[in-house]
């Protein structure tokens, strides 16, 4: 059955960051909707979209030279739907001694030719740990719809004090996927750059992602789009940022915007010895400002009762 796919690479010098070793989280991003798609695809036999993408965990840093697996199995299957485990780990080249670095679940549909969702065969777990993974995901899809109902439910407008970060560009066609529109790594990408500017502009240093959660992709972005994404502080730990992410498009031509992209994700500033450091706290001012920090505590809170789902160890090559 196919319904593993596993990328094998090398982390190159034009995926880090600024800092000129780390790779950054929103190439990590690219490289596990890339995995999972490949996997989607071979498992369904047509092409797929990406539908939700959460509980990213960043672990480890990821180097520049680092050897890169990146591992995506089916775990889970709905009607049209399949849950996909991807999970990263990286090596030094010469050593090849795998570590973690990043685990996290997708939910592709499977579509037909007209690009309507079309039913998939049923997945059946063929040994104890495969059958662990899909109970996990399985125990996951009632609370998943609650976490994007809370999310839905949330209003933000210009009332609200805290600080925003906005990008505005034209999707172009280096971001196009298999079906012609911005592909989902690209998309959180995106997500990614945005959240960390808003992140660094709060607390005046670097800014890592280390979680992100509750993507939901709701509607396309074709290419030759109009793309505004605003990221705003809502939240703030003792070390950490809560950042929610909107992304929205829309055809030049026309004027109505389309909501197309909407998560959560939650960045640290490191000191000197590489550990999380603390962070300047935000004050809620208003009732727009309580109830958002309010709704990110709650997404914690929803979060913290799933039990975890179990990942391969270290392993050597």
């Amino acid at each position: 059955m196919n319904d593993e796919m596993t990328l094998r690479f090398l982390a190159a010098p034009t995926d880090v960051s600024e800092d000129g070793v780390t790779v950054q989280a929103g190439r990590v991003l690219e490289w596990i909707d890339k995995a999972g798609y490949a996997c989607a695809v071979g498992y369904s036999g047509g092409y797929c979209v990406t539908a939700y993408v959460g509980n990213v965990h960043f672990t480890r840093p990821i180097e520049n030279g680092d050897l890169i697996e990146v591992t995506a199995r089916i775990v889970h299957t709905g009607r049209s739907s399949m849950q996909v485990v991807v999970t990263v780990d990286a090596a030094d080249v010469r050593e090849r001694v795998f570590q973690p670095a990043m685990d996290c679940i997708l939910v592709f549909v499977a579509m037909d030719e007209d690009r309507r969702a079309k039913a998939v065969r049923p997945w059946e777990p063929n040994d104890a740990a495969a059958a662990q993974l899909a109970q996990g995901a399985a125990d996951r899809v009632a609370a998943r719809a609650e976490i994007r109902k809370a999310m839905l439910a949330q209003e933000y407008t210009d009332l609200g004090t805290a600080p925003r970060e906005r990008f505005r560009f034209l999707a172009s066609p280096g971001d196009v996927n298999w079906g012609g529109n911005a592909h989902g790594g690209i998309v959180m990408r995106w997500i990614d750059e945005v959240a960390r500017a808003c992140a660094m502009g709060w607390c005046g240093k670097d800014a890592v992602a280390v979680y992100s959660g509750g993507i939901h992709f709701t509607s396309p972005i074709h290419i030759g789009d109009i793309v505004e994404l605003e990221a705003r502080l809502i939240h703030t730990g003792r070390h950490s940022m809560h950042i929610a992410v909107h992304v929205r498009a829309r055809d030049p031509r026309e004027p109505a915007w389309r909501d197309t992209t909407q998560c959560m994700t939650i960045f640290v500033t490191r000191d000197e010895s590489g550990h999380a450091a603390e962070v300047r706290q935000l004050v809620p001012v208003n009732e727009e400002d309580q109830r958002l920090d309010a709704h990110a505590l709650d997404l914690a809170r929803r979060r913290a009762e799933l039990e975890p789902m179990q990942f391969a160890t270290a392993r050597v090559y």
